[in-house]
């Protein structure tokens, strides 16, 4: 997979976990991309169509997906 290093990447301000761990996320016109922020030099990105995303997004803060 093609690195993205013009893109502008972030994390969610509830990743201040002790281990770090999260993912990053940036922006496309079409997508949004999603990698792991402990091995984003490996790479490897998820593209999430941006109507996939939303639907992901509404799900999320409407509670419709279990933890697991």
């Amino acid at each position: 997979m093609a690195e993205h290093p013009q893109l502008d990447w972030f994390k969610s301000s509830y990743s201040g976990t002790p281990n770090n761990e999260c993912v990053e996320c940036a922006a496309t016109p079409r997508a949004v991309l999603v990698r792991d922020s402990k091995s984003h030099h490996s790479g490897v990105t998820l593209s999430v169509p941006r109507p996939a995303w939303g639907e992901f997004a509404r799900a999320v803060a409407d509670g419709r997906l279990e933890r697991g």
